[in-house]
């Protein structure tokens, strides 16, 4: 018969991500400054390569070289999340897949899981606006750039003001782009991705999936909306509707699709029981 860890193989995976998630409640609780500069320092990241990557697009232009351009500062906002990962910065997207594993496992409340994602979504803000009060301040956000922001927001917000499909639209997007993000750290906590290299490339190809088809990221899309407004206003019915429908994308995407699958996919206290009797 075959036994236990055969059959469960992500073990290690669920058992890295719980003792993750018991450092994430303990710094959230009792030194909550620090945790929230850690999502700061996450939300500035966001910020400087989504710029980085409006700076590539307008580099190569709106031409026959634009598809290029998209490739390439997708590909390069796809190291957001391998600084964030080695900065130890905290990001709201991949806590919902933490957060919802220690639900599964009963390792958090929900009253401390929560507080853990407002507090991490928090910072994630502050970082942002830092960028973005940077960019108001300078010329970061001229030119071709501020039309590249300009555009996507515009696009951003025509999923809300495009009524039902929009929404559907929308929602799917967000969902499939916390699978995708989350999909990506399942692999980094599994324990087969020893290299650091390798590690690296799984973040960034994983984030360039969602960069470059258009998938939709609550922090990112909290740190552009934040930048816009500086910029030249924004439409904050508009934002805030887009901001609560990817929110709960996300966490269905990260949260359910992946944290609270692989759980129950790895569960074996149901099979050890069952083999007890």
């Amino acid at each position: 018969m075959a036994d236990s860890s055969s059959l469960f193989p992500g073990a290690q995976f669920i058992s890295t991500v719980l003792e993750t998630l018991e450092k994430k409640t303990e710094m959230s609780g009792t030194l909550a400054r620090v945790y929230l500069m850690r999502a700061g320092m996450a939300g500035a990241i966001i910020g400087i390569m989504y710029l980085t990557e409006f700076a590539v697009f307008a580099a190569f232009g709106h031409g026959e070289l634009e598809g290029i351009g998209h490739f390439v500062g997708a590909a390069t906002f796809g190291f957001a999340l391998v600084f964030i990962y080695f900065s130890k910065s905290e990001l709201l997207t991949s806590n919902m897949m933490i957060v919802s594993i220690g639900r599964y496992y009963k390792a958090v409340s929900f009253l401390r899981g929560l507080r853990l994602l407002a507090l991490c979504y928090a910072g994630n803000f502050v970082g942002g606006l830092a960028i973005a009060l940077a960019v108001a301040g300078s010329t970061l956000g001229a030119g071709d750039i501020g039309d590249s922001i300009s555009s996507t927001v515009d696009t951003k917000l025509a999923y809300v003001s495009g009524g039902a499909a929009g929404w559907s639209d929308l929602f799917i997007r967000a969902i499939l782009c916390n699978l995708m993000i989350n999909l990506g750290m399942l692999m980094i906590y599994n324990g087969m991705i020893k290299n650091d290299l390798m590690k690296a490339l799984a973040m960034i190809s994983t984030v360039f999936v969602f960069a470059f088809v258009g998938f939709e990221h609550s922090v990112a899309n909290t740190v552009l909306f934040t930048i816009a407004a500086f910029q030249g206003g924004l439409e904050w019915g508009l934002a805030l509707g887009n901001l609560a429908i990817v929110l709960v994308g996300n966490l269905i995407g990260g949260g359910l699709l992946i944290g609270w699958y692989y759980a129950y996919a790895n569960d074996d206290r149901r099979h050890l029981a069952r083999k007890a009797r």
